[in-house]
């Protein structure tokens, strides 16, 4: 662990001006605090903070960063209080404690909502101040290190998910590359433990073979450059196992097929050095195809910037070679801690630049997001999708995930372009909004103020932001027809039963049935969640209809065949002004035992209760409901009910089938034949019947016809 001066000594190597006695007090302001508390390793907790400040000065940040490393556990696992740590260390600590600590008040689960739900209070957070995200993966970055102290297998692969999901990948994309790799390789060898060793096990072998083949290639590498007048560093790394095993997936190949497992970077003093020994590598060795990338000309969007190169380099070995500037090199290492700008005045970062484009895009979808799952969806596609760089016609550059349309530029203009496109131009072509684009595509977007977004749209765009504003269009409508159905429901709810509906009224209740207002109540009752009974009870507790009866009462919106017509669905249980629909996948029938499902948009859906659809609503004890067939009979209300049959195949079976079924009082809606061969038909027939009994007497009877092999009641 390390040591109150050693950290403060640590701090004032990079920053003179940093407060000592800050960090001090918070040292041991912490220790106190978490006092005798022990860790899973039986460490004392204090530990912990110490070696996330740590993780932290090696970032070189100021000193309000490293203050809050030290503090990030005490609101939640000590005794001390935001007010304390304001009083003692200002607000601007407070802040960010307070960041931090509601992020670690979230419990781990490994239901994906809860994980999404994580990461959108995660970047939330980080709108405010991005060092919040910095302690956070810091914080997480120490907890790997020590994850084998945890006795429950479950939760360290647990926990090694959420970081490979969610942490890596907001490493790399605020540049911090050496917290992205450690993170993704401690994950992978909790969650892939058996391939990290056979990788590592091949690397330490290659290495014991190899006679120091990296220090081999640097050589080679700074006597060909020094020969053509460049002074260089040259540096050698090798690739972690993670990366190994990704880029095997992904290749589909064997560990030995790979030879590209070290990197080299070589550091030159300015950017025109950088092409100057561009040029003398592709003059010295052969350039491997497609793997050219310069990222100086256009940076990452978080603002790393190098040139990338494979070839077949010294020793013969295929090699990559990233050429930067220290400055570049320097944002590479560090990421969005090197922007940082703290001056005396100006307590703040710098927000400005394309390392935070990327932040406030994230932060755009949030707002159209409706769901915990669905921004989990999109920012996924966001953090994980390659890019295409295009450009509009006042030569903008614009960012893209692979596999962009013109749709997904369209909207990373702006949403009200996005939402308004009607055709696109690409490199001064008229092409359809479905057409991919390629890096370098010139896009001109045509807009009309009468058009809005398509649903078709949904299935072809490649960004995060354009299908949460096309979900979010879609779901407006779908409100507003909800809304005119639910509207119609409860006026009919209320004046069946002698009830005057006033806005008065409605308002009164808004905060009982908790909705925001009249659009979404009535949009929630034509959607199923709400009943026109639950809104009539509400606003006149205790009313009842004019019989008397409460929860009885028939279905008359389901209308039987037009002989029967006045004749209405006798089912109790069900709630006046909501649809009911007979389930197909069971065919319930009057005397067989039913159960109701409540489902969205849908109404009441009715199903036999040896239904097997009902397993899917085990979770959902909420939506069933209790009901059963009127003792009366059924009104003479005819239900289909579907049997599979298997018969002769001979002349005049079929029609021994229709006179079977006739002469007991059913009737054919539907036949189907699902197999034949030579010596039997297979069948399903719909037939329309009053009830359970007649259907078990008209099966009874084809049992008892010669030309009939088998008759079965069809689940489905």
């Amino acid at each position: 662990m390390m040591r109150q001066f050693q950290l403060v000594e640590k701090v004032r190597g990079y920053d003179p001006g940093a407060d000592e006695d800050a960090l001090n007090r918070a040292y041991v302001f912490s220790m106190k605090a978490h006092g005798s508390q022990q860790r899973a390793s039986g460490d004392p907790y204090f530990s912990h903070p110490v070696e996330v400040a740590g993780i932290l000065s090696e970032k070189k940040l100021d000193t309000a960063s490293i203050v809050t490393g030290l503090l990030h556990d005490t609101v939640e696992d000590t005794v001390a209080t935001l007010e304390d740590i304001e009083r003692l260390f200002g607000d601007e600590v407070s802040r960010l404690v307070d960041g931090v600590t509601k992020l670690g008040q979230l419990e781990l689960q490994s239901d994906q909502t809860k994980q999404a739900e994580n990461f959108r209070k995660l970047l939330l957070a980080m709108s405010e101040d991005i060092r919040v995200l910095l302690v956070k993966l810091a914080d997480r970055l120490h907890n790997m290190r020590t994850l084998f102290y945890i006795t429950n297998p479950e939760k360290r692969v647990q926990i090694a998910r959420e970081t490979m999901d969610i942490y890596a990948p907001l490493a790399e994309r605020i540049g911090i590359r050496d917290w992205k790799d450690e993170l993704e390789d401690l994950a992978f060898q909790e969650m892939n433990t058996d391939a990290r060793a056979s990788i590592v096990n091949r690397l330490g072998f290659l290495r014991e073979r190899g006679d120091d083949l990296v220090g081999l290639v640097v050589e080679e590498l700074k006597e060909t450059l020094a020969e053509e007048g460049i002074v260089a560093k040259v540096l050698g790394r090798e690739k972690k196992p993670y990366s190994i095993w990704r880029k095997m997936q992904r290749r589909d190949v064997e560990f030995e097929q790979l030879s590209d497992i070290v990197a080299f970077r070589i550091i030159v003093e300015d950017v025109e050095s950088c092409y100057r020994t561009l040029g003398v590598i592709h003059s010295q060795y052969q350039v491997v195809p497609g793997r050219f990338k310069d990222y100086i000309s256009i940076p990452k969007p978080n603002g790393y910037k190098s040139i990338h190169t494979g070839v077949m380099g010294p020793q013969i070995q295929r090699v990559e070679v990233q050429i930067r500037t220290p400055e570049m090199h320097e944002v590479a290492e560090l990421g969005v801690a090197a922007h940082w700008q703290y001056k005396q005045g100006e307590p703040g970062p710098s927000k400005d630049g394309m390392q935070y484009r990327w932040l406030r895009e994230l932060l755009e979808i949030l707002e159209h997001a409706a769901e915990p799952e669905e921004f989990l969806e999109h920012t996924k596609l966001e953090m994980f999708a390659d890019q295409v760089f295009c450009f509009s016609p006042k030569g903008d550059l614009f960012a893209l995930p692979f596999n962009a349309t013109p749709v997904d530029f369209a909207y990373a203009i702006h949403t009200d372009i996005g939402n308004t496109c009607v055709a696109a131009k690409i490199n001064g072509r008229i092409m359809p909004l479905r057409t991919r684009l390629k890096n370098g595509d010139q896009v001109e977007i045509t807009i009309s103020k009468a058009q809005t977004p398509s649903p078709a749209w949904e299935a072809f765009v490649a960004s995060g932001k354009a299908r949460a504003c096309i979900r979010r269009f879609i779901r407006s409508q779908r409100v507003e027809q909800y809304e005119n159905l639910g509207r119609e429901i409860v006026e009919k709810a209320f004046s069946r039963d002698g009830y005057e509906l006033t806005r008065k009224a409605i308002k009164g209740v808004l905060k009982k049935l908790d909705v925001e207002d009249e659009t979404e109540l009535y949009a929630s009752v034509g959607e199923g969640v709400l009943t026109g009974r639950e809104i009539l009870e509400a606003v006149y507790p205790g009313a009842k209809g004019r019989d008397g009866q409460k929860n009885v009462v028939s279905i008359d919106e389901v209308r039987p065949k037009q002989k029967k017509k006045s004749h209405a669905i006798p089912i109790k249980g069900l709630i006046p002004g909501m649809a009911v629909h007979f389930a197909g996948c069971c065919h319930p029938l009057p005397g067989d035992r039913i159960v109701g499902i409540v489902t969205t948009g849908k109404g009441v859906t009715i199903h036999t209760i040896d239904c097997e659809t009902l397993e899917a609503f085990q979770e959902a004890p909420e939506r069933w409901l209790d009901v059963a067939w009127e003792q009366e009979g059924t009104n003479g209300f005819e239900h289909t009910a579907r049997i599979h049959t298997i018969l002769s195949n001979t002349p005049g079976s079929l029609g021994t089938l229709s006179t079977v079924i006739g002469r007991d009082g059913g009737n054919i809606s539907n036949l189907k034949v699902t197999n034949r061969s030579a010596d039997f038909f297979e069948l399903l027939v719909d037939i329309e019947v009053l009830d359970v009994k007649q259907l078990t007497n008209i099966i009874a009877a084809l049992r008892a016809s010669s030309v009939i092999h088998a008759v079965e009641r069809q689940r489905g």
